[in-house]
C-alpha cells in the first residue's frame, strides 16, 4: 500500500513539478540556443525556424508540439507501412542543418516549452500523431496517451527507431504502469548515452 501511494503521489503530483524544476532552468539555454539554431537555419535556407505540428496529448487533447525545422518548406509527409514517420539518413527531404540537428537530438530541445505549458513531460510515450481519431484508438493506445506525452521515453531512450510502432506502444504501456522517480533517471541517463553514441537514429 505504502508502494502504491507513492507511485500515485510521484505520478501525479511529483513529477510535474520537476518538469516544471527542470523547463524553468534549461529556459535561458533554450532561448540561446535557439538564437544560435536561427543564425545557422537562416544560412542554410532562409527558412522558419520553428517546425509545429499537432499531436494528440494527455486523453485525446491536442497541441502543437515544436521542433527547431530539420526539412525543406513544404516537403511531403512520407510514412512507413506501419504508420510511423520515414526516417532515413539519405532523405532528400533533411536540410543539411537538419541532418545535424536530428543526429544530436537538438531539433527536439523546443519541446520542453511544451514541458512548461503542461502538454509534454520530460518522460513519457512519444507524442502520436492525429491521423487517427482517439475515439478510434485501441485500449493499447488509450492507455499509451493516459499520461503526458514525453520529449524521451522508455521505448525512444532504450529502442529508439530500431523496432516497429506497434513495439513502441507495447514498451510504453509498460513505462504506464512502472513510473517511477529511478526509471525516469534511468531513462535520462540511457537517452544522454543513445544520443553521444548515435544509437538507431533511423529506422
Amino acid at each position: 500500500l505504502i508502494t502504491y501511494n507513492i507511485f500515485i503521489m510521484y505520478k501525479n503530483f511529483f513529477k510535474r513539478i520537476i518538469d516544471i524544476i527542470c523547463g524553468l532552468i534549461a529556459l535561458p539555454f533554450i532561448l540561446i540556443l535557439t538564437f544560435i539554431v536561427w543564425l545557422m537555419i537562416l544560412f542554410d535556407d532562409r527558412g522558419p525556424l520553428f517546425y509545429a505540428a499537432p499531436r494528440m496529448g494527455k486523453d485525446g487533447s491536442i497541441f502543437r508540439m515544436y521542433k527547431y525545422r530539420s526539412m525543406k518548406v513544404n516537403s511531403p509527409d512520407i510514412r512507413n507501412a506501419d504508420g510511423s514517420t520515414f526516417n532515413a539518413s539519405n532523405d532528400p527531404r533533411v536540410t543539411k542543418m537538419g541532418k545535424f540537428l536530428r543526429k544530436t537530438s537538438i531539433d527536439e530541445i523546443p519541446q520542453l516549452l511544451n514541458v512548461l505549458t503542461g502538454d509534454m513531460s520530460l518522460i513519457g510515450p512519444r507524442p502520436s500523431l492525429t491521423t487517427t481519431p482517439y475515439e478510434k484508438y485501441d485500449d493499447i493506445r488509450k492507455k499509451r496517451v493516459s499520461i503526458r506525452p514525453g520529449v524521451t521515453g522508455y521505448s525512444q531512450a532504450y529502442f529508439r527507431n530500431s523496432i516497429s510502432q506497434e513495439a513502441k506502444f507495447e514498451k510504453d504501456c509498460w513505462y504506464v504502469d512502472n513510473i517511477t522517480f529511478a526509471n525516469d533517471v534511468r531513462i535520462i541517463i540511457k537517452t544522454v548515452l543513445s544520443v553521444l553514441k548515435n544509437d538507431n537514429i533511423y529506422n
